[in-house]
């Protein structure tokens, strides 16, 4: 062979992170002539450790996808939105139109523009964009996907699962998991379950549906969607009735043993008793509650040396106020929350309720771990050990996508707290930068005088409220955000309610928009919750002959149902062909030891005329003088997005930016340090990702450890470092719950929804039907329903992965086969899924996996025929469904279909009934969607087979 060809054919490896799901592992990129030949795990990364999935590996089709934009395109004049007619014009002519609109908006009224986006990882840079816009309409996919968890979490306990904690499944004895579908944490999560298992573990799986991890539990308790919070009352139930509680840590760790005001008359009622004539330090976390004593009989100051809190009783102050611990109103509240209670609604047989919890409190009582770790708690007490009960949850939108799912995520907080689990070994650990305070200290603008033209948002798009008082309301108390987030209607909806856009954008409620910008979201399929409506929307004209919403603008990387509806087409790259970060001050990817961050560096150049998502902001952003990205004289401050990511301080001098890692001159300083104009190549170099480890002493009990606080501080992680003691009781909830008993001296809200906020604001957790629930006849409509994404697919993004496509080519309603025989529906036939709000025809399939009184499928897999390239005839337009289609976005009565605390869409809450279907094929039918100008036709044998090669050599 000549020299030549051996250098044709030699092979260059690149690394970078991988982005065919959200948990970013790292990635090697085989390259060769220019052109991806094959991906593998990064065996140096420490994430996954050389592991890679069947979505990671498969990466390489996503790069020659024929459903990839590669020009920016405009909708065709007089042509429809969804006909997917387009033009395609140069980037300054796109750039032209939305520079001139967008500068319009800006001087007259900010919040007429809103920009909501889907699972990326770029918050941090697009939450930036929209407070430097001004406007407050601005938020991810969160309130879609799993805000209940993360709400109910932080508030309980200061940090939550997926990125921000999780199980410690190295040292764990029993490893309970809720509602978890298999791609969330794929990777990292598949090697500590193995792990586990071989160690020796138990692992019980809490499910409707055995799929996934499920599949290989040890044991599967199948339980019926919406009803978990039953079963953890129960639970909590029985940890207290048997005390197999850990008493220590909950008078030590949590405000089981502060007092609470027990007077329904005073407008205290239900707040913590405080010493008024004690320094409560830093007003917005006090530290002056009140302990009884056990020794001495009278009231203390929490965390008085030597005193021991009475978590049971009732006693009065020396001005004759009446008070209870905090846990004795717990205890009161789950005392009827028996497993025979539970077993009604869940279908949990009680004994097995009974075993699960005794099993969980004799391992976490009689199996302690215990580390010879020295550190210091908050009060100044050294501790020679840490120990750890090893009990480990995880649990995850199964929990959370139910419209009471706040609080059964909060009941799921109290249960590990009760067994003594946060931040131990063998228990719940947290990732940094958590935990936070409870709540953290973000908020919003409180009015819509934080809202004003050609003016940076006086606040975050998004933040925690703590009281009545940090709500985004007006002087009436009506919702300033088009999403009505941060509202009386949904008062710590902490990650915005993206699945309202449409629909009140449409209905002009609480006013109408201007400007919809919309990246990486399928709003006009699987992303939104009431699909053939929002399409109606989104095409629908009002009296002057003009679009309700007058302009749409979707930025993506490939033609979906979404784009058919755009006004303007922006084209994105794929995560091989630019320039990514996955910050701290995002969503985080750090694990249990300390702090991490990762980058994505190009391994190839841009397809056609693609950029970044990223660049487009940074270039909407300095034309328009948003101050964060010009100078003092109004000049461009960045050249592209990499500069942007090396030169951007979080505040003149702070030293901290997106990246912690190699900052500084030279690179040698980590977490704060100056801009480092190498920043880039040197995470290059070192696996494009950074790690910094805590000291041993800093690693656990971190919501009350002193050392690991102050380093919080200095590194600021944390802005304040009070103790973040775990809120069995939420005083933050009774605050609102007082304002709606109209007892709150300050905001109060208006009277329709008052009893709502009164119902829903308890500060104990306690268990109700999903609202749908409660709207639907369950005799006509027995039947839960719910989907779950693939392993081999994430949301909508693989449809068009010619390799993952022939592990998933269509999706089936999955059904017990007692349910379906009762129904009269044979394996593999076809069968009509109806709800209250629609029907869709699909085929069947038996499960002995899946509880009889639920009906589940794959998310994401049926397709409108012609988008995503995938041709008319593709299984997954004449085969494959969307369950979307059956769920709505408002119920009976014509409220939202949302938890009323977080605004979390109850996307479980459906319930159906299944009949035989007399002919084939999928119903509802869309029209077929033309190719977009500059994708590529698909070549089916090629694309099955071939790799790294252009199409046409």
């Amino acid at each position: 062979m000549s020299q030549n060809r051996e250098t044709a054919l030699a092979t260059e490896v690149k690394t970078t992170t991988c982005y065919m799901c959200a948990c970013r592992c790292g990635i090697r990129v085989h390259m060769r002539d220019g052109a991806v030949r094959y991906i593998e795990g990064n065996p140096e990364h420490p994430l996954n450790k050389g592991v890679i999935c069947a979505k990671g590996s498969s990466g390489i089709m996503k790069q020659v996808s024929p459903a990839r934009l590669t020009r920016p395109l405009r909708r065709k004049k007089h042509s429809e939105r969804g006909a997917g007619e387009f033009e395609p014009i140069s980037w300054e002519e796109a750039f032209s139109i939305l520079e001139n609109r967008l500068k319009k908006i800006r001087a007259t009224d900010p919040k007429k523009f809103a920009l909501f986006t889907g699972r990326d990882q770029m918050q941090a840079l697009t939450g930036l964009f929209a407070r430097q816009y001004g406007t407050p309409n601005y938020a991810a996919h969160g309130g879609f996907c799993s805000v209940n968890m993360a709400a109910g979490m932080i508030y309980t306990i200061g940090g939550s699962f997926w990125e921000f904690g999780g199980p410690d499944l190295e040292r764990a004895k029993l490893f309970v998991m809720l509602g978890t579908a298999e791609d969330h944490h794929s990777n990292p999560l598949k090697i500590a379950i193995s792990k586990f298992k071989r160690d020796g573990g138990r692992f019980v799986s809490i499910n409707p549906v055995r799929t996934g991890y499920s599949a290989i539990a040890d044991e599967w308790v199948p339980i019926r969607p919406g009803t978990d919070g039953a079963l953890l009352l129960a639970l909590n139930h029985e940890i207290i009735a048997q005390g197999l509680f850990d008493r220590e840590f909950v008078a030590r760790y949590t405000n089981g043993g502060q007092l609470v005001i027990a007077d329904p008359g005073s407008s205290r009622h239900g707040l913590l008793a405080t010493d008024e004539d004690s320094d409560p330090g830093n007003p917005l976390y006090p530290q002056n509650q009140l302990w009884w004593d056990r020794h001495s009989n009278r009231p203390v100051l929490s965390h008085t040396p030597g005193a021991d809190p009475s978590l049971f009783g009732e006693f009065r102050l020396a001005d004759g106020t009446r008070v209870q611990p905090a846990f004795q109103l717990l205890a009161e509240r789950v005392r009827a929350h028996t497993p025979e209670w539970a077993e009604e609604i869940t279908g949990v047989p009680a004994a097995t309720i009974r075993r699960l919890a005794r099993e969980m409190g004799i391992t976490a009582r009689d199996e302690k771990i215990e580390l010879p770790i020295a550190w210091t708690d908050c009060w100044g007490n050294e501790h020679k050990t840490v120990t750890g009960n090893p009990v480990a949850f995880h649990a995850m939108r199964g929990l959370a996508a139910h419209s009471n799912g706040f609080q059964t995520v909060r009941s799921l907080g109290i249960l590990m707290s009760l067994l003594g689990t946060i931040d131990r070994p063998g228990g719940f650990r947290h990732k940094a930068p958590f935990p936070r305070a409870i709540p953290p200290s973000a908020k919003t603008p409180t009015g819509p005088e934080g809202v004003q033209p050609n003016t940076p948002l006086a606040g975050l798009a998004l933040g925690w409220p703590g009281s009545p008082e940090d709500l985004f309301v007006d002087a009436e108390g009506k919702p300033v955000r088009i999403d009505k987030g941060f509202s009386w209607e949904y008062p710590l909806s902490v990650h915005g309610l993206m699945h309202n856009v449409i629909t009140n954008a449409w209905r002009g409620d609480p006013y109408p928009l201007d400007t919809l910008m919309i990246f990486m979201a399928n709003m006009a399929w699987n992303s939104t919750m009431n699909t053939v409506e929002v399409r109606k929307m989104l095409n629908d004209r009002g009296p002057d002959g003009e679009y309700k919403i007058p302009f749409l603008v979707v930025c993506d990387a490939f033609q979906s149902e979404m784009t058919a509806f755009a006004d303007l087409v922006l084209p994105d790259t794929t995560y091989l062909e630019r320039h990514d970060v996955m910050s701290m001050l995002d969503r985080p990817i750090s694990e249990f030891d300390g702090p991490m961050d990762a980058v994505r560096v190009p391994v190839l150049p841009p397809m056609g005329e693609c950029k970044p998502f990223q660049e487009v902001l940074i270039e909407i952003g300095s034309r328009l003088k948003l101050p964060a990205f010009v100078d003092a004289q109004g000049a461009r401050k960045y050249r592209d997005y990499p500069d942007f990511i090396v030169r951007h301080e979080t505040e003149p001098g702070s030293g901290i930016g997106f990246l912690a890692g190699w900052r500084g001159a030279d690179g040698s300083k980590s977490l704060r340090g100056e801009p480092n104009p190498a920043q880039w190549e040197m995470y290059a170099k070192n696996n494009c990702v950074f790690r910094y480890e805590l000291p041993p002493s800093y690693r656990y009990m971190r919501n009350w450890n002193r050392g690991y606080m102050e380093w919080a501080q200095r590194a600021r992680l944390r802005r304040w470092g009070e103790p973040v003691l775990v809120h069995l009781y939420s005083e933050v909830l009774q605050k609102f719950r007082l304002a709606a008993q109209g007892k709150w001296p300050g905001r109060q809200p208006p009277g329709h929804l008052a009893k709502r906020v009164e119902t829903h604001f308890d500060p104990l957790p306690f268990y109700a039907q999903p609202l749908e629930v409660q709207a639907t006849d369950l005799e006509k409509y027995p039947l839960a329903a719910i989907t779950q994404r693939p392993m081999a697919m994430y949301h909508s993004w693989d449809s068009q992965n010619a390799w993952l496509r022939q592990i998933h080519a269509h999706n089936y309603l999955f059904v017990n086969p007692r349910t379906a025989r009762a129904a009269g529906i044979a394996d593999g036939g076809w069968l009509w899924v109806e709800s209250q709000w629609g029907r869709v025809r699909c085929m069947g399939r038996y499960s002995e996996a899946v509880e009889p009184g639920t009906v589940w499928t794959w998310n994401a897999i049926g397709k409108q025929p012609g988008a995503w390239g995938l041709a008319p005839e593709a299984n997954e337009a004449r085969k494959g469904f969307l369950l979307n289609h059956l769920i709505s976005d408002r119920l009976p009565g014509d409220t939202s279909n949302s938890d009323p605390v977080t605004g979390q869409a109850g996307w479980y809450d459906v319930r159906v009934r299944i009949t035989p279907a007399d002919e084939a094929g999928v119903r509802p039918e869309f029209a077929t969607l033309p190719a977009a100008p500059g994708t590529r036709q698909p070549q089916k044998k090629w694309l099955a087979y071939v790799a790294g090669k252009e199409i046409g050599e």
